[in-house]
This record gives C-alpha cells, structure tokens and sequence, in this order.
C-alpha cells in the first residue's frame, strides 16, 4: 500500500470533521492536493467554479443557508488573490469559511520565484482569526483543526497555506515530543446564557419602557418563538436588519421590516418615536438609522462579546445565546397593558404594504422593477431561499419582498460587493439541495461574473433534488444603484461613460446553456413567468427589462408622499417621478453617502 502524502492526509482530516463539499479552482499550487482528490474518488466533493472568487462566494453561501461550515480552495499567487473578497464577504457577515491555498515550493520562496507572494502578509486582515502555513508534516493536523475551530468559533474566514513540495511529501503524525503539537477532532460548544442580576436589570429597564421598539439581526435567527414572545409581552414592533430579514415573518403585524437606508417608513418611524430599544443578535452599524442617543433607554443581547455595547448607549449588555438569553428574561418581563404604541405600528405596517403594492403597480418603461419583487412575494414557496446582488436588486429585496414560513433570504450585508448573487444560489442549492432558489442579480452583477456562472450551474443542476434556481435578472443597461446615488449626492445627471452597459441578450445566453429562460418585456408577463420558473424542471433564467428611472424610495419619505407619488404616476403625471423624486433629493444626502449594506 502506498505511502499517505500531506495531501491524502488533509482530505481524510476534512472527511472526519464532515465536510462534504469543497468549492475551487485547480491549479499547479494544488496539483499535490488534486491528486490526492482522485486518489480518494472526489471526498469531500470538489465543486469546480469559473473564477476562485466565486469558489470563495459559493462558501460562504453554502454556510449562510447550510449553517455549516464553508470550505474553499485555490492555488498559489492568483488564485489566492481572487480568493480574497469572497473572504473579506465573509468576514463581515460573520460566516465560518476556511480557505485553503497553495503556494510556491518552501525551498523557492524569497526568490521571486513564478507566482510566489507573501500569502501570510497579505491575508493577515481577512483571515486574521487564524492564518498559518504548513512547513513539515506533523504540523497540519494542529492547523487544519485550529483553523476550523476557529472559524467555527468566531464566525469568520481563515486560511491554510500549503507550499506545493509540502503537499506531496509523506505524512507524518506530531509526536509525543518536545514541540510537537498534536491535534483532536470535534468540538462541542457550550450554552452561553447571561448573568442573573444582569437579567433583572434589563427586565427593569424594559419594563419601565412605554414605547419599545425590538431590532432583531441574524443572531436572532434561532430564537424565532422567544422573539415573538418578547415582543408580545412589551407591545414592541420588530425592525430586522439586513442579514435578519428572514428572522420573523412579515406576515406578522407588528414586524416593520428591514431597517436602513434600505429600509421601511414603519421602521424608520418606530425607531424616531420609541422610548426603549432592545436589540438582539444584530451589529447594525448605522446609528442615525437607531433611536436619538439620549432618546431612549437600551438593552443588547449578542453571543460575540467583541459586539457587545457597539452602535448606541446600551445601558444594559448581555453577552449570551439569543435564545436562551429570550427564555430566561421572559419570566421577568410584565405584559404592557396599554397597547396604543403596538396598534400604531400595526396601522403603519399595514399602510406601509398597501403602499408598497401600489408602487408596484405603478407602469414604467417597459417593467416597474418593483413589480418584479411584488408578483413574486406571495407566489414565494414556504421554503424558498433567496439571494440577492447588491445595487438596486437590493433595494427592492429589502422592501417589496415579505417572507413567511421557513423562507430563508441573504446577500452581501456589510460588504455590499457586487458579484455574489449567482455564485451564493449554487452554494445553496449544494448547501440544501431540496429547496427552490431565487436569485436577483443587476445586469452589471450578470456581466461582472453572474453569466459565466451559469455555466456551474449548467454543469451541476441535475445533482440537486429539486432543480429549481431562478436567476431574475434586472435588465436596464445601467449600472442603476450607483446612477442614482449620483443623482442624490452629487446632483449630477447621469454619466454614461461609467454607467450604461452594453446590451445583453441574457436569456438567449441561458438557452445556450440548456437552460430554461424567459424574456419579460410587458407587466402582464411577470407574474406568468414566475408561474413557468417555479414550476420548471431545471434551472431558468427571467431576462426582465424594467425601467432605470423608478428611484429607490428612501424609508423618510412619508406615507402620504408616497402614496400621493404613486397615485400621480398611476394618472399619466408627466413628471413620472413625482413626489419620490424630490423625496430622494431632499433626503438621501444625508444617509447614501453611508452606502447602506444592512449589517447583521
């Protein structure tokens, strides 16, 4: 029997922690790993993308809708270049993701040898949890397992650098000698629950309050009943953000939606009249956005202690489980008797929905793009996953989507990068391949990288249970979210050297492929195509011409202004934009220069 090389080794190692799926892109700094991967019959499997960028992106979209851990891999110089924003992605969401690299051989380095470069330098910030190279064999068991635990326990990308001459060598265990450093596997993770006479004063603090407004992030995501629990008890409307959108139903009456630039006029309106903040499980990082500072009394509940106490003047900070932290302080908590705050909400709730879908409804040249997110939100599955790529795809996922049931939805929240739309709906058709995806993606997302995606797709579509992902893409020829921020903080006009993109015929790419696609050019054909995408047989693609000049709707905008806006474009008015227009004018100056991601 042949001899184990470093290479067979970490792959068994991955096997025994239970990865399944590894997402990467060969090349000769992995060549020792590769065939260590045909010595083994592909285990864990290798997912094979068109760029090691979204190898990184497909990682982290695997782990956000998985809820396990993510794993990518690349080769030495380029390869561990491209690998970075997909891991800098990840970063910010606080997703476990472990890259693994290649690099040029030990005795090469310090020669500006053919793709060499300083991986420990230049990935000292992205994976700064942990980082470190194999040099000898008995070192990788201690760094693969660190670099796991670590991202596990963190939340956060880390990398393994493997020179290319260590990959094949034969693979010797650490020893029962002096520095040596010898390894285990598994971990198990405690249940982290907050000090007693902490409890008791942010029971105080909350039930002293009158008006208190819940903002939930994806920390909250597994504390769902204790949530609705709370908010019952203290009469509070729940405003998520970004990352936590899919936290609570927007079916319930009091959840007010998304919080931010990106963000719901209830939301906004909540968080400017509470006396009481509670925020659980979220970093949202834009406090103009949160409650005045000497405005209201505050509790944060969040398992990270390097997030405790950020973003607004908590006078109460629980370091805990979200869930075990709910459980133990509902006990202590008083029922609210007077429940005019929560009926409020509930009326801006409901007249914030009515306004939507009469925004949707307004006609545009050719596609209201609003329209596309509206006839799709009660036709969602109840156990749809739903990406998102940053832009205006973002704005209207943010807004015009209500999710119910076990529907689950991401996007890049904090890194707000363009690209990861596609390349997150493979990792979560891999991640949970019995359950229908839906992906919104600009055109200038599509042409950065969504197209050739869809080869990966083309090539892996008949592994997964249920074949359905949905690719809507917002067909404009502009790069549209930076157009109006433009507009809004520069007061210039469109500049179309930077902003229009050449014309696409993106279904027509897709039935090259072999799969299904849809050209939309009316709204009367939306709501059919959706019909036809949800009940396919394989992936398809909508190429949905929509109207560059609908504007984001800032959330400061009134309801009244709004609803006036909508009922003007509804009559013919030839200034089609209207009262949304001026709305965006007069107050997106203050808020896009901060570019709204949406945090967790």
């Amino acid at each position: 029997m042949a001899s184990m090389t470093v290479a067979d080794y970490l792959l068994e190692r991955l096997r025994e922690w239970g990865v399944e799926r590894v997402f990467g892109y060969p090349g000769d700094g992995i060549n020792g790993l590769l065939a260590a991967w045909g010595r083994a019959g592909d285990r864990p499997r290798f997912v094979q993308a068109r760029h090691e960028e979204m190898s990184a992106f497909e990682a982290v979209g695997y782990a956000k809708f998985a809820g396990r851990l993510g794993v990518c891999a690349a080769t030495s110089g380029p390869g561990a270049v491209h690998l970075l924003n997909g891991l800098y992605d990840a970063k910010l969401d606080h997703v476990p993701v472990v890259a693994i690299v290649g690099q040029t051989n030990r005795s090469a380095m310090g020669g500006s040898y053919q793709q060499e470069v300083d991986l420990l330098s230049l990935y000292k910030d992205v994976a700064g949890d942990y980082v470190q190279m194999v040099t000898v064999p008995e070192q990788l068991p201690n760094v693969l397992d660190r670099a796991i635990r670590v991202a596990l326990a963190e939340r956060a990308p880390t990398a393994v650098i493997l020179p290319a001459d260590v990959q094949e060598l034969e693979y010797s265990a650490p020893g029962h000698a002096f520095k040596m450093v010898p390894s285990s596997l598994g971990v198990d993770w405690p249940a982290i629950s907050p000090d007693g006479t902490a409890l008791r004063y942010a029971a105080d603090l909350l039930n002293a309050g009158e008006r208190v407004a819940i903002l939930a992030g994806s920390g909250a995501r597994r504390a769902r009943e204790e949530l609705q629990r709370v908010a019952e008890l203290l009469g509070a409307g729940v405003a998520k953000a970004l990352l936590g959108k899919d936290v609570l139903s927007d079916e319930l009456p009091y959840v007010t939606g998304s919080i931010g630039l990106l963000g719901t006029r209830p939301s906004y309106e909540m968080m400017n009249r509470c006396d009481t903040l509670l925020t659980v499980g979220s970093s949202f990082p834009y406090t103009q956005f949160m409650p005045g500072l000497d405005q209201a009394r505050a509790v944060q509940i969040d398992i990270d202690p390097k997030q405790i106490g950020m973003r607004y003047p908590y006078e109460v900070n629980l370091v805990g489980d979200a869930a075990i932290t709910l459980r133990a302080l509902i006990p202590l908590l008083v029922p609210k008797e007077d429940r005019s705050w929560r009926e409020r909400i509930e009326s801006d709730v409901e007249r914030w929905w009515e306004t939507v879908r009469m925004e949707a409804m307004v006609e545009a040249k050719p596609i209201n793009p609003m329209r596309l997110f509206h006839e799709l939100s009660a036709r969602l599955p109840d156990d749809a996953i739903v990406t998102a790529d940053s832009g205006s795809a973002a704005n209207w996922y943010a807004r015009n989507l209500r999710f119910r049931g076990e529907i689950r939805g991401s996007l890049s929240g904090t890194l707000a990068t363009m690209g990861p739309g596609v390349p997150y709906g493979i990792g979560a058709k891999f991640g949970r391949p019995d359950r229908p995806v839906i992906v919104f993606a600009g055109d200038g997302a599509m042409q950065m990288n969504g197209l050739a995606e869809l080869i990966t797709v083309k090539r892996y579509w008949r592994e997964w249970s249920d074949p359905r992902l949905i690719v809507a893409v917002l067909h404009n020829n502009d790069l549209n979210q930076v157009t109006w921020e433009m507009r809004a903080m520069q007061g210039a006009p469109k500049f179309p050297q930077s902003q229009t993109l050449p014309d696409v015929d993106y279904a027509g790419f897709a039935a090259s492929l072999g799969l299904g696609a849809v050209t939309v050019e009316r709204p009367e054909e939306i709501g059919p195509a959706w019909e036809q995408a949800l009940g396919a047989d394989r992936p398809v693609l909508l190429d949905v011409h929509v109207d560059p000049d609908v504007p984001p709707i800032p959330p400061h905008a009134s309801f009244e202004q709004m609803k006036d806006a909508a009922e003007a474009l509804l009559r013919g008015d030839e200034n089609r934009w209207g009262v949304i227009k001026e709305g965006i004018k007069t107050k997106a100056q203050e808020f896009l220069p901060h570019r709204d991601g949406g945090g967790r």
